[in-house]
């Protein structure tokens, strides 16, 4: 029992993030809105494009692990969004919230003790919750350093 309680709080940790990088919150608090769309010529995508696809990716895994009737989309069409910039001045900020709120529900499930993190799940193809959330995790913090190197590009970043 003591190890499945330091495993559930040390992939809570992971999810959350700080220890060994920036955080989802430090990477997209206080945004100007006027950079959120601008791609650096060396970069594939603007700060709106890695925001969305952080919130599509990790929605769609929760919706994997959580859902019988999941529906796989469309790679990459369905995971990344059609324009650089949000489509409208609120947009950010759903999108950041959207990401919270399912990163909530995946530590909700991460601490639910009548889900075995090492069961297969049912309608996948060998996968566990524990993979699904290794995978969120590792995700996220490569996109969210992607959002740090574009704010920091963009001059939107500061070392505090």
């Amino acid at each position: 029992m003591e190890n499945n309680k330091a495993l559930h709080e040390h992939l809570e940790k992971l999810l959350v993030g700080g220890d060994a990088h920036a955080t989802f919150a430090q990477a997209v608090a206080d945004f100007p809105a006027e950079l959120r769309g601008k791609t650096p010529k060396w970069a594939e995508h603007s700060p709106w494009q890695l925001l969305e696809h952080l919130r599509i990716a990790q929605w769609d895994i929760l919706e994997f692990s959580t859902n019988p009737k999941y529906k796989e989309r469309k790679w990459p069409q369905e995971y990344w969004p059609e324009t650089a910039a949000p489509p409208d001045a609120k947009a950010w900020n759903r999108s950041v919230h959207g990401f919270c709120e399912d990163r909530k529900a995946l530590c909700a499930l991460i601490k639910d003790e009548k889900i075995d993190l090492f069961a297969k799940i049912p309608h996948g193809n060998g996968q566990t919750i524990l993979r699904e959330i290794l995978v969120v995790a590792d995700h996220n913090a490569y996109h969210i350093g992607q959002l740090v190197l574009l704010r920091r590009e963009l001059g939107a970043w500061s070392a505090k």
